[in-house]
Order: C-alpha cells, then sequence, then structure tokens
C-alpha cells in the first residue's frame, strides 16, 4: 500500500460534502495514493460514517483556534481561525508524503507527480504572489515539525490570522529559496483568478489540475435545479460553469444518494431533495429554504428564481396586486402614448 496520501479536512458536516468530493475527484483521476480526511467535534456520526467508507484514514482532532479577531477581521471571515486544525496535518506521520487540498477544491487530471516535489511545495498566491496558496501544498507528516509549527504559531502568530498566513511565515524562505517548490498555477488555479484575468484562462484553462473555489462562495452553496441536475452559475463565475456542473455532477451520483437526515446542516438538508423528479410542495419549501441560505452567502440566482422580474412579481403578489390590477395601474400618458 502506498506510503503516500492526499489529506483533507472536514470541520463540519457542509465541508465534508466537499471533502467527499475531493475524494470522489481523486478517484476519478485514477490516484495511486491513499486518502485521509482530519475531522473535528463538529462532525456528525452519519457522516462520520459516510467519510469512512470513502477514506482510508478518518482521524478526529480538536480544534485550534488562532483567536486572532483583529487580524482576522482584515479579511472579513471570522470563521477562518479553526483552519489551524490544519496544521494537524504534520501528526500523520504514518505516511512519509502528503498533498494537503482544501475541502472547496476539485481535481480534474491526475496529479500524482506532486509527490515528487519536497516540502514545502505550493502554488503562488493571486492576492501576493511572493506568498504561497495554502489551499494545496506538499508536505512531509513530522510530530517535530507541528511542535515547532505550534511554538511558532503562539509566539509570532498569523499575519491573516489564519493557517495561510502562519505557514508563510513559518516557511519564510519559500519565495527566494527554492524554485523547484513554486508549483505550477495549474496545480491551485483560484477561481477568483480566473476572472479577473480571463484571457489567461481562456487560453491555459484546459491544462488546469485542481481548481479551487476560494472565498465565500462554495460549490455546495450554489442554487441548482434538482429536476434536471444542473447549477445555476453566478453571473461571475460564468466562465466556471463547466466545473461547478462537474462538482455538482459528481456530487449527485456519487455523494447523495448517501446522504441521510440526521447530517447536519447543508448535508441534513440535501438528504431530503429528490433528484431527476418533478417537485413536490414539500420539495419547493426545503429548496426555499436552501435558496435563502444560498443568498445570505451572496450566491444569488440572478438569472432564475431570483431574478428582477421574478421579484417584483413577488412583491406585488404581497401588496395584494395581480397582473389585471398592475395593468390598470399604468400611468395615463403611458396609455395614451400606446393609443
Amino acid at each position: 500500500m502506498s506510503k503516500f496520501a492526499w489529506v483533507t479536512l472536514a470541520t463540519n458536516d457542509s465541508y465534508s460534502l466537499g471533502a467527499l468530493v475531493v475524494a470522489a475527484s481523486l478517484k476519478r483521476a485514477a490516484t495511486a495514493h491513499q486518502l485521509a480526511v482530519l475531522i473535528t467535534p463538529g462532525v456528525s456520526a452519519a457522516m462520520r460514517t459516510k467519510l469512512q467508507t470513502v477514506f482510508d484514514v478518518v482521524q478526529e482532532v480538536n480544534v485550534l483556534d488562532s483567536r486572532d479577531s483583529a487580524n482576522l477581521a482584515l479579511l472579513a471571515r471570522p470563521e477562518l481561525g479553526v483552519t489551524f486544525t490544519k496544521l494537524h496535518c504534520w501528526n500523520l506521520t504514518q505516511f512519509d508524503k502528503c498533498v494537503f487540498l482544501d475541502a472547496d477544491t476539485l481535481v480534474l487530471q491526475n496529479c500524482d507527480e506532486l509527490f515528487e516535489r519536497e516540502e514545502l511545495s505550493a502554488a503562488p498566491d493571486v492576492g501576493w504572489p511572493d506568498c504561497f496558496n495554502s489551499g494545496v501544498f506538499v508536505f512531509r507528516p513530522s510530530q517535530d515539525t507541528f511542535g515547532k509549527l505550534l511554538d511558532f504559531a503562539v509566539k509570532s502568530g498569523s499575519f491573516d490570522g489564519g493557517d495561510q498566513g502562519l505557514l508563510n511565515l513559518y516557511f519564510s524562505d519559500w519565495a527566494h529559496s527554492d524554485i523547484s517548490k513554486h508549483l505550477p498555477f495549474v496545480y491551485n488555479t483560484c477561481s477568483t483568478a480566473t476572472y479577473s484575468y480571463l484571457p489567461a484562462f481562456k487560453q491555459f484553462g484546459r491544462d488546469v489540475k485542481i481548481l479551487h473555489f476560494i472565498g465565500t462562495s462554495k460549490p455546495w452553496l450554489q442554487n441548482f435545479d434538482p429536476q434536471t441536475r444542473t447549477v445555476r452559475t453566478p453571473e461571475n463565475y460564468s466562465h466556471l460553469a463547466c466545473h461547478l456542473q462537474t462538482w455538482w455532477s459528481i456530487f449527485f451520483d456519487q455523494i447523495h444518494p448517501h446522504l441521510t437526515t440526521d447530517m447536519s446542516g447543508i448535508a441534513g438538508a440535501l438528504a431530503n431533495v429528490t433528484l431527476g423528479e418533478q417537485r413536490t410542495p414539500e420539495q419547493e419549501a426545503l429548496e426555499s429554504q436552501m435558496r435563502r441560505q444560498c443568498w445570505e452567502s451572496g450566491n444569488i440566482d440572478y438569472m432564475g428564481r431570483d431574478s428582477f422580474e421574478n421579484i417584483l412579481k413577488r412583491i406585488n403578489l404581497t401588496m395584494g396586486e395581480t397582473p389585471e390590477t398592475q395593468k390598470e395601474d399604468v400611468l395615463p400618458e403611458a396609455k395614451e402614448g400606446n393609443q
């Protein structure tokens, strides 16, 4: 059995959906190596059971929180404090070498060659290329390194409050010491970068091996049509439509059939969704609830049920107006203009 492993992290059932798709995409790409997932007490017992059927190693770890609210406020992402929990990956000493993948990544092509790289190999971050993005990185498990990272975190903290700021400070020579530790961008192609430099994405997008849905717009929070099994791609993600559909196709085929209602968060809600059939009133109510969650996370279905026209119809209906009364309310000058 391989002494190499792909590692990801799930802090709750919603992120576990991402972890399951990551695992499925790795198997789809025919990886030769093992799969490991770190979980925290926030993952339900039902979800743990599902994870154990997919991953070779499911290891519970305690939550390491940076408690750095001031720096996290700069990112407007207070939930990133728990990403310090990612440091536990260095405790997977049963493996010789590992590649960490955030749960919001999607493997599009076989990337087993990454295990030929050394610690700490990573791709440049699009926000500041002299830093690496910690969504994908090669590392060697070591309890000694884990201890040094914790000690460093206590003494020096993180410049962004999350794991990326800490790891860049600890591996501070990454930018200039060894170019072989700079992974090509295709191993960690950030979704926001593909939008800001669309010509490059059109030119090189076919070569992307790992896509990273960074930010708050996670694939599992997108609007989708359960009857047609298609995702409604947000306007600013239109160039990623095929990749978002790939994520959801994997989810529909391999993950959704095994979800149960005793899972928490979005996972439990999605377990109630019936695919490929005409909606029942109960399912429409459930979809409405999920759409509200998507709306609150910034993923609004502008081209579908959340379009301006539909919102206006809803407002008029709430105010007691009907299409007929709306016609009667047309301004006189508008009527005259039509005569």
